[in-house]
Parts: C-alpha cells; structure tokens; sequence
C-alpha cells in the first residue's frame, strides 16, 4: 500500500485531523480571552477598554470554516470510496481527487472573513478573500466531475447506497452553488444574516454529512454485522428523505431572498413569507420521517436481516478481501494490494509464511469460533503458518 493507493476516505481524514490541529486552537483562544474578560475585566472584546469585538469573530470563524471543512471531507471520501464499488470501474481522477482533498482545506484556512463581510473592513480585505472564497469551489468541482464521470463512465447498480451517494452529489452541488454566491461581496451584504444563510448551511452541514454517512451504513453495515439492509425499504427511507430534506430547507433561499431574517421566531402576516415557511416545516416532518424509516431499517436488520456473503457488493477494496463481520485479529496475513484492481475481484494477500499476523494467543479453537462456518476448510491454510507468529 503506497501513498497513492490510500483510499480517499483515509486521504480525507487525514487532512481533517491535521486541520483541527491547527483550527481548533483559534477557537481556544477565543473562549480564554472571553473567560479573561469576564473573570478579570481583561477587556479583550470590550471597546471601552481599548479591546475589540471583531477579535472574537475572526477567531471564532478562523476555527469554524475550516471546521466545516473537516467535518465535510471525510464524508466525501466515503462517496469517493463506495460510489466506484456500484459503478463497476475505478475512481475517475484519483490523484486529482486525492490532491483536491487537501488543497480545499488548505484553502479553507483562507476564507473565513467571507462571514464578516457586513461588519465594515477594508475594501482590499474584502477582495482577498472573496476570490479566495471563489477559487475553493474549485478543488470542490474537481470531486464532483471526478464522481459524475466515474457514474457516466461505468455501469451503475443502483443500490440504496448508491442512491445515497447520488444525492449526496445533487446536494453538494445546491450546496456550494449558494456559498460560491456569498463570495461576491455586495450580494453577500444583501443575503448576510438571512435565511438564505440559512439554507446554506443546512445543505452544506446536513445534507452533505448525513447523506453519505447514511450510504455508507448501507455499503458497510454486512461488514459490520454480517447482514444485509433492506434494500426495499431502504429506497423508500431514501426518497422520502431527500424529497423532505429538499422541502425543507430549498424554500429557505427563496424565503432569505425575500428578506427574512435569521434567528426570529414569528412574523407579521401579509409579509409574504408564509408559503416558503409552510413549505419548510411540511419537508421537514417528511424528511424526519424518511430517517425514522432508515433506523426501523437499520433495527430491523440487526435482528433479522438477510445474512451477508464476505464481499456481497463484489467490491474490491481491502476491508471486502476479509469475512463479515471481520474474525477479531482482522488480516491473517498482510494485504497486498496492486496497482489497479479490477472489479469483480478482492485485493489478493502476499503468501509467504513470515507475513502471518494470527497472535500467538489465539488458539486453533478461538480462530475457528471467529470464523464464519463457510470459512471452515480455508482454516488449515490460515493454521499451517502459526508457528511462524
């Protein structure tokens, strides 16, 4: 396993922890000089005292973009991992791909004053980082033409993950799109603390977390328990889902653009707001239900669903070349894993005898016992190097 071999998912993670080591502390900062503040009259945000709110903005936001970020690319790592599984072929673009993923959070270090836009800075400040704000949807759209080609290019099975993975995609790109705009500053200053800040944030923090998280229960829940999801089911709990989900927060952009205002619980009648909300809180009883459908599914499965094969998505990645649910030493020997896998077989494992990992303290019997039956006559093979350990 070579470094350009990672999955992205790996790629994605890695780039987020290495993120928050860096973003995290802002936001540290930012609540000891509040405490300071309030504990000892520091007057570090007070103006009156020489100090200045706006300190408290730039480091809550150095730390809450990039945060987002981090929250969002190991979700694309895990459409950028399963979606190739039910296309049929690899990953189109890996290496652009690998390379986006770290150059968004790079970038994301960079944009964070796009939130304070309105509070009165500099104009120059404010044309830094609103190119800085467009110049990221780049490595963004580089993923998304990554996937669709991949989807274009191969032979779609269109799974209950798939669908999920798909309309991760759809989302991403409403997503992005209403960011992409807030980077343009005079319309920022007319969408700023609006609803359509709103729905941004929703589709962005919601739609494409909770979507590829949920595909990827679907794609690695019989490597878990060994069973299957209903797939049945589970394209219900999917449509429902993302028709809810698109009731519910889509109106919101039309509902900012008509001027309302974030963080109010009422309005007058007559202002023309009615129908956006009325459409927003219809979606989101359907979307909540289309997720109480996918957790029926997911208890439902526990207990009686449909026992799994070892690779029951014919995938080829590592984590299917093992049983499901995996015996508890995980590879008995080192994975080999070549330059290209084709689809429609595993990652082969290196045959020689020193690369054996089974620990001495697993006796012939705790071996079996983590093995599923039909994995019975390969135990001599697995055995035969012990001694080795």
């Amino acid at each position: 396993m070579s470094i350009n071999r990672l999955p992205i998912l790996v790629w994605g993670t890695l780039t987020a922890s290495v993120a928050n080591l860096f973003a995290v502390p802002a936001l540290s900062a930012a609540c000891l000089l509040l405490w300071l503040d309030r504990q000892f009259n520091m007057q570090f945000y007070n103006v009156k005292g020489g100090g200045d709110p706006l300190l408290w903005q730039h480091l809550f936001w150095i730390f809450g973009h990039p945060w987002v970020y981090a929250l969002v690319l190991p979700a694309m790592g895990m459409v950028s991992d399963a979606l190739p599984v039910f296309c049929r072929r690899p990953l189109v673009g890996y290496t652009a791909v690998a390379l986006a993923t770290v150059t968004t959070m790079v970038i994301g270090f960079g944009v964070w004053v796009h939130h304070m836009f309105a509070v009165g800075m500099p104009a120059l400040a404010m044309s830094f980082f609103g190119a800085a704000s467009m110049v990221i949807a780049i490595p963004s759209g580089v993923s998304v033409f990554a996937w669709i080609a991949t989807i274009w290019g191969g032979r779609p099975i269109f799974t209950t993950a798939f669908h999920y993975f798909a309309g991760f995609i759809v989302l991403f790109v409403i997503g992005g799109v209403s960011g992409f705009m807030t980077a343009a500053v005079p319309l920022d200053w007319q969408l700023t603390d609006t609803y359509f800040v709103v729905a941004h944030l929703h589709y962005v923090l919601l739609g494409i977390n909770v979507f590829p998280v949920i595909g990827g229960l679907y794609f690695w829940f019989p490597k878990m328990t060994g069973r299957l999801m209903n797939e049945r089911l589970g394209r219900w709990g999917f449509w429902i889902s993302f028709i809810g989900f698109n009731l519910a927060f889509f109106p919101m952009h039309i509902a900012g653009l008509m001027g309302m205002p974030r963080r109010i619980y009422t309005y007058d009648a007559g202002i023309g707001w009615t129908g956006p909300n009325l459409i927003t809180s219809i979606g989101a009883f359907v979307f909540a239900f289309g997720l109480v459908l996918t957790l029926i599914n997911l208890l439902r499965s526990l207990g009686v669903g449909e026992i799994a094969d070892d690779n029951p998505w014919d995938a080829a990645t590592l984590e299917w070349s093992v049983p499901s649910p995996p015996p508890a030493y995980n590879f008995a020997r080192i994975p080999l894993w070549p330059a290209a896998t084709p689809y429609g077989k595993t990652a082969s494992t290196k045959q020689e005898t020193d690369l054996i990992l089974i620990p001495e303290s697993y006796s012939i019997g705790a071996v079996r016992r983590s093995l599923p039956p039909r994995w019975t006559p390969r135990l001599k093979q697995y055995w035969s190097c012990r001694e080795t350990v």
